[in-house]
């Protein structure tokens, strides 16, 4: 089993000679596995939306638009697929674009990977530990039980279903990502907006929930998991991908209160409450650790200290 990225069977490294597909490319997570993947010899291609900056090997693809997935998949005839495009904000207002996007979109790309003349020998479809909603256990594993809380999540569980249909003909694997973060993630994500007030030295934030708690991993380690899932291929199979320890949002403000050497009033704002907000998401990362190998989680506040010093 190779799971350090540098050695893959005969001497050569994981993605010698290899292509590897990014959808998402200009995204967060996009970011940081397309430097993975080149750092383990893979030569990347990439999705972006039109409208984002292009560059070598990267295409402007609507992922909704049907004809142009296939002509593009069938351009680049990848030997790895890491389906990371989607909308990936919880609260995001439109509803029909969240469906259309996370459903639709996915499944145009795994009917260009079908019907395309060159078959990949891995497809990593992000999904989200979002299905899992408010789950009566401690720590949830991949055998709970889904029970989505809202429309982002109803939308990645929809999407797991649909790729069933293609699990004959396709080696998909499923990884289920718990809360990630890191630089250049955006700010109307939680930790970012926590990062950036005490960046600012602000007196005060103003935040929902502050017993919601939340396992939160680096979107290093997370994109180190999904090349390992991509070169070992546990296809038919779904990973929780965590740090195996949740946080509350009190303990994140006392963790940036010690990094930033002062403390921040804290503001609780009705409207940013959910009434359908999942209290607690701890995962257990046992079932991929026993696929990938070993996988040391960074310390959350190892990973907000890199933030804020950014």
């Amino acid at each position: 089993m190779a799971t350090d990225g540098t050695l893959a069977g005969k001497g050569g490294r994981e993605g010698e000679g290899r292509r590897a597909l990014v959808t998402g490319l200009r995204g967060f997570t996009g970011h940081y596995m397309a430097q993975e993947l080149q750092a383990a010899g893979y030569r990347v291609y990439g999705m972006a939306m039109p409208g984002e900056e292009l560059g070598p090997d990267v295409y402007a693809v609507d992922l909704c638009d049907r004809e142009a997935v296939a002509r593009v998949v069938d351009e680049i005839q990848p030997d790895v697929v890491a389906h990371l495009a989607g909308i990936a904000f919880v609260a995001h207002s439109n509803a029909e674009l969240i469906y259309r996007v996370n459903v639709v979109g996915t499944r145009n790309l795994l009917e260009a990977l079908d019907q395309g003349g060159h078959r990949p020998t891995s497809v990593l479809l992000a999904s989200s530990a979002n299905i899992y909603g408010n789950a009566s256990v401690p720590v949830i594993d991949e055998a709970v039980a889904p029970s989505p809380a809202n429309d982002y999540a109803v939308s990645k569980l929809a999407m797991e279903y649909m790729a069933r249909l293609w699990m004959d003909r396709l080696p998909i694997t499923i990884a289920r990502p718990f809360n990630y973060t890191g630089v250049g993630q955006a700010e109307n994500f939680l930790l970012p907006k926590i990062v950036s007030h005490f960046r600012r030295q602000e007196a005060r934030i103003e935040l929902g929930n502050l017993a919601i708690a939340r396992d939160f991993s680096d979107v290093r380690m997370v994109v180190r998991a999904y090349r390992r899932l991509l070169a070992l291929a546990p296809t038919g199979e779904a990973f929780n991908v965590c740090s195996g320890h949740s946080h509350s949002l009190a303990s994140v403000i006392d963790m940036m209160g010690e990094i930033a050497g002062y403390r921040i009033e804290v503001q609780v704002n009705p409207a940013f409450v959910r009434s359908n907000d999942v209290l607690t998401l701890t995962g257990s990362r046992r079932k991929l650790i026993d696929a990938i190998g070993p996988l040391d989680p960074t310390p959350l506040s190892e990973t907000l200290r890199w933030m804020y010093l950014a």
